[in-house]
């Protein structure tokens, strides 16, 4: 694999220098459009409709089209001042129980690799979110956007799952569902037997795709055949990015533990509300109840931290 961005977490005043990973990748066979005729490759040209050229792609800019028939068009320089995370920092908002997250929200995962001569802060980070049971909520700005993401475990890697926004996720609004009959305790009865009857653990290695698998084998025999079908492909190259570099991580955590002590004290909540507006949202749409008695135990867990680093 080869990492696609490096920079930092921002735990506290920790910083965990990492690299990032897609997690997961597409195995689907792709395929190219060609001429019928004589199997040339079919190409695509930028041709602006005003004057008939060709453009090139460095002079692409991007337009809205306004329902009343408007279009503004907007420059690199336009999105730049646009509100956005360090480019090269994950700064972590607040830790959620995992269970309040729910599923629907989870889109692109991403692994991160510590990127530090010395691993320590990435192991700290790992082992306090497996010991807590609790979930990071981060910004991850990738790619010129900014999203709202989980930070958590996977084993042993940290791992993060960039969450769609709530009003992303559309109203399932079914009218022939309002006035559907309830089923019969006997029919609920059958039905837990035959779930029962096919119950499992879990494999997912004991599934595969197929279509895939009889695709690749047809494009085998073709090319075993012979014929005139064969196409050759060149390999991209990709670059990689700056070094970062970890604080001392003892003072880190002391002043990081002291400074949130403080802010329960005095009431405040964070050190950056811009930010972390999103994320109280989000979770307050999944279980409101929870996430209330969640932030009326914050303080007293904020005091105890503080009591015991003074007393250390």
């Amino acid at each position: 694999m080869r990492s696609i961005w490096k920079g930092s977490i921002a735990f506290g005043l920790v910083n965990v220098p990492v690299k990032v990973y897609s997690a997961t990748e597409q195995h689907d066979i792709r395929f190219h459009q060609v001429h019928a005729k004589d199997g040339g490759r079919i190409k695509y040209d930028r041709i602006c409709q005003e004057c008939g050229k060709s453009v090139q792609f460095a002079d692409i800019d991007k337009a809205y089209d306004s329902p009343d028939g408007e279009r503004v068009i907007l420059t690199d320089d336009d999105f730049d001042k646009l509100p956005a995370a360090e480019k090269h920092e994950i700064p972590v908002l607040e830790f959620v129980p995992t269970e309040q997250i729910d599923p629907i929200l989870y889109d692109k995962s991403y692994f991160l690799e510590p990127d530090s001569a010395s691993p320590k802060a990435y192991v700290l980070l790992r082992e306090t979110l497996e010991e807590t049971e609790r979930t990071a909520l981060v910004h991850f700005t990738l790619r010129q956007k900014t999203r709202l993401a989980a930070l958590r475990v996977r084993d042993d890697v940290l791992v993060i799952q960039t969450l769609l926004w709530p009003d992303e996720v559309r109203a399932a609004e079914f009218p022939s569902l309002e006035d559907a009959p309830s089923a019969r305790p006997q029919e609920v009865k059958m039905a837990t037997s035959l779930v029962e009857s096919m119950s499992s653990e879990f494999d997912p290695t004991e599934y595969t795709d197929d279509y895939q698998i009889e695709l690749r084998k047809l494009i085998d025999e073709t090319l075993a055949n012979g014929g005139e079908k064969v196409v050759h492909t060149e390999a991209e190259s990709d670059d990689d990015g700056e070094d970062a570099e970890v604080v001392d991580l003892v003072a880190a955590l002391q002043r990081s533990v002291e400074a949130a002590g403080k802010n329960a004290k005095s009431g405040s909540t964070t050190t950056t509300p811009a930010k972390k507006a999103p994320a109280k949202k989000a979770a307050a749409k999944k279980a409101p109840a929870k996430k209330a008695a969640a932030k009326k135990s914050a303080p007293a867990k904020a005091d105890a931290k503080d009591a015991e680093a003074k007393g250390a």
